[in-house]
């Protein structure tokens, strides 16, 4: 074995042996790098969407036939286009570091592992359905379709930070199954919720600028068949809550879930109101994030959970083992 080689063989292997053994500081941190990206990339294209940006950058990979970032002459739309664009490499950057730094816990934090590796494969499955967005003339249903995406990537990024600090799925149930079924009752409600969500902001002012194509429903209409599941969610809620009061569970995720109802009710009924300020909407699209994450910690906590703790230990002698 040559010099270079046997070089390459030790940075590899003092590479490897740098990489977490147990859910560590760096691992905590990447978790939590990966949900708040996921929410901030929610609002990085929402702003694309709401300023009639989505063409900024013209032809997809490059911004334009040219270059690869935005220039002066393409204005605001080519500078938040391009910083939409930006974000998806820094997200790339925190789920390959989140794959690697759980890579050495697979043997036993199988979880760990499949929840980073759906989210590095989403990274390519994204950058294609933007491409075809923008080839597409930002066809309504594409760009919803991405949204839906990025939402369903904020409830794996919330598992994967629920799984960093309350360890792997127990096996037995914390709560009655009543409860645990008014709670699933309750999840997919709120996926109805965010859909008719999507449907609505596809067919009114905010699908993009003058230009950009609508997907035909009426607006108006839409408005209102969107506040009924968005009503059902709230009862729902008000129900979960109630019964988690009377039979002392713990509050924490239900009451969290209620409070961004009921500024998102709040959110949405103002921007009604006020003929659909951008700003306002924007925060709307960013609210559904984080209802989406609520939703699921409250899923996620039907099941009672091995203590980290606990499972470090075998962690650690695997790791070995490796």
């Amino acid at each position: 074995m040559s010099n270079a080689q046997v070089g390459t063989t030790g940075v590899l292997t003092r590479a490897w042996s740098w990489l977490p053994t147990t859910v560590d500081r760096r691992v905590r941190f990447i978790a939590w790098a990966s949900f708040v990206c996921q929410v901030l990339l929610i609002g990085t294209g929402g702003a694309v969407r709401l300023t009639g940006s989505g063409l900024g950058c013209p032809t997809w990979p490059r911004c334009t036939t040219d270059s690869f970032v935005s220039t002066p002459e393409m204005g605001i739309h080519g500078a938040i286009e391009f910083g939409n664009r930006l974000l998806t490499f820094v997200l790339t950057l925190v789920v390959i570091l989140a794959f690697l730094f759980v890579l050495r816990q697979r043997k036993v934090r199988r979880d760990f592992f499949w929840l980073t590796l759906l989210q590095g494969l989403s990274i390519p499955f994204q950058a294609v359905l933007g491409g075809i967005t923008v080839l597409t003339g930002l066809n309504p249903y594409i760009v919803g379709a991405h949204f839906v995406v990025s939402i369903v990537l904020v409830g794996l990024t919330t598992t994967l930070l629920w799984r960093v600090h309350r360890g792997p799925r127990g096996r037995h149930a914390a709560t009655s199954a009543g409860y645990a079924r008014l709670v699933h009752v309750l999840a997919a409600v709120v996926a109805v919720t965010v859909v008719v969500g999507v449907l609505t902001t596809g067919s009114g002012p905010h699908a993009g600028d003058a230009a950009t194509p609508r997907n035909g429903l009426d607006p108006a209409i839409m408005d209102h068949v969107h506040s009924w599941p968005a009503y059902a969610t709230l009862a729902l809620t008000v129900a979960v809550v109630t019964w988690t009061i009377r039979a002392g569970l713990p509050r924490r995720f239900p009451f969290a879930l209620l409070a961004v109802e009921l500024v998102q009710i709040a959110v949405g009924i103002t921007q009604a109101r006020t003929g659909l300020p951008p700003l306002l909407v924007g925060t709307h699209m960013v609210l559904a994030a984080l209802l989406v994450a609520a939703t699921t910690a409250v899923v996620l906590s039907l099941h009672n959970d091995q203590a980290p703790d606990e499972v470090e230990p075998i962690v650690e002698a695997a790791a070995v083992r490796a």
